[in-house]
């Protein structure tokens, strides 16, 4: 008797993990000090994270990010920015980072106003 006790709460627990969780989700809007306003949305689906924030400053400047991360041993996350100032000047990029037990490795490319680029790589121990 007990022996079907077991059998049946084992197969009950494999079936509830294989039961898909639904994503979960958050987004906020708020003000800044200087008259602007930020919004930011984050969605968790199983180990990965993403997420976009939109920034709005008093001038007309504007400021979208796109991110998603990994989470695990070795976390990885990507970022896509774009930007535009007051005076119409574009600015845009990417940054790639990995985040393990013992460094962090980062490589970014980042586009500026009249063509110019620079590519960034830092490394922390």
């Amino acid at each position: 008797m007990i022996d079907c006790w077991t059998t049946t709460f084992a197969a009950l627990g494999v079936a509830v993990m294989l039961v898909p969780m639904p994503a979960m989700s958050a987004e906020w809007t708020r003000d800044t000090r200087s008259g602007g306003q930020i919004t930011r949305s984050v969605t968790k689906d199983g180990n990965i994270y993403s997420g976009q924030t939109t920034r709005v400053g008093p001038n007309g400047a504007t400021y979208t990010s796109n991110s998603a991360c990994r989470d695990g041993v070795v976390d990885r996350c990507g970022r896509s920015y774009s930007a535009t100032g007051p005076d119409g000047r574009t600015y845009s990029g990417n940054t790639s980072t990995a985040r393990g037990p013992h460094r962090v490795r980062s490589v970014g490319v980042h586009n500026g106003p009249g063509g110019k680029v620079g590519v960034v790589r830092r490394h922390w121990r």
